[in-house]
């Protein structure tokens, strides 16, 4: 299928975290025709519209930095609105949303996959079928696999209650757990008890526990402990190291049985991981992935995807025109 006209650009982009959102405009032969960046996509807390009211801002930005105002009342600004979105877990979610971003009018037709796609999706060859695993460490936690025929493996991601531990809030959460019960004594001794306090200039745990229980230390700034935990497992300290290796055995865990979900355990297969944990290179937590990948699945090759996940969210929109390959390659240039 050629590339459709349908709109000034080919491609509407968009790639929504919890913190940020990156949208591209993207012509048919892969230029970025502009680019546009707002606010955290958080559906479950602000209700969809609103939501969708976030990326709007975004679009708009893009569309200003593009020069592409609507040729008429109505009309899409892209063929194509490639949507990779956090808090799009379940398929029921992304219909939804596709449902909402479409009412808009931006593009001609409008695809919305959870924002981990868009990992694998960058971490990906562009020639040849489209196939492999990824999982995404930042705020939290999820993995997601593709097959060239269209079958994919997933899991819902929504904490808890479907068997989820880690990402960056659960390390944190983790490493302040340990470090309360070394100070109080119900632990073993560990660095992690002066050293997270430490970082916000207090002198005990129990500082910083009055302070996260009383908004002294606000609960959205615990992603701060994280390079802490990191720091402290480098130096040796046995509970923080212990951290760190629970959570490259998640990583190992949700890769491998996303591959096997595929048949692809026996298979040479990309292992793309991505996301703030997994892509700040924290030598401990990579290795054992690594090791971990090439005793459960010794043909896996695991690599470490530092690109844009925007960067994903237009190369699933092109592929979904079937633009040439020197479209891929040319939006891969841009972003580096």
């Amino acid at each position: 299928m050629g590339v459709s006209r349908s709109g000034p650009a080919a491609v509407l982009a968009v790639d929504a975290g919890n913190s940020k959102t990156d949208v591209a405009l993207i012509a048919a032969d892969g230029t970025v025709l502009g680019t546009g960046r707002s606010g955290g996509f958080q559906p479950p807390r602000v209700g969809v519209e609103p939501a969708v009211d976030v990326l709007a801002r975004a679009v708009a930005e893009a569309v200003e930095a593009a020069g592409l105002p609507r040729p008429r009342p109505g009309a899409p600004y892209a063929a194509q609105v490639s949507a990779c979105l956090a808090n799009a877990d379940l398929p029921v979610e992304e219909r939804r949303l596709a449902d909402a971003i479409g009412a808009r009018g931006w593009g001609a037709a409008t695809e919305v996959r959870n924002d981990t796609f868009a990992i694998l999706r960058a971490g990906l060859a562009d020639t040849g079928p489209a196939r492999g695993v990824a999982v995404v460490c930042g705020a939290g936690i999820n993995c997601v696999g593709m097959l060239p025929d269209g079958r994919t493996a997933r899991f819902p991601a929504v904490g808890r209650i479907s068997g989820d531990w880690g990402g960056g809030a659960g390390l944190a959460e983790e490493a302040v757990w340990w470090a309360a019960r070394a100070e109080d004594g119900r632990g073993g001794p560990t660095e992690l008890a002066r050293a997270l306090p430490g970082h916000f200039g207090l002198g005990s745990m129990y500082e910083l526990i009055e302070a996260l229980h009383l908004g002294g230390a606000p609960q959205r700034r615990t992603h701060e402990l994280v390079p802490v935990l990191f720091a402290v497992a480098a130096a040796g300290d046995p509970v923080a190291s212990a951290i760190v290796d629970r959570q490259a055995d998640e990583v190992v865990a949700m890769a491998s049985v996303a591959l096997g979900r595929l048949d692809l355990l026996g298979k040479a297969t990309p292992v793309v991981l991505g996301g703030s944990v997994l892509a700040a290179g924290h030598p401990r937590l990579n290795r054992r992935v690594e090791a971990g990948l090439a005793e459960r699945a010794p043909l896996a090759r695991m690599s470490v995807i530092v690109a844009p996940p925007v960067l994903g969210a237009g190369l699933l929109g092109l592929d979904a025109l079937g633009a040439p390959a020197g479209a891929r390659e040319k939006l891969r240039a841009h972003f580096g």
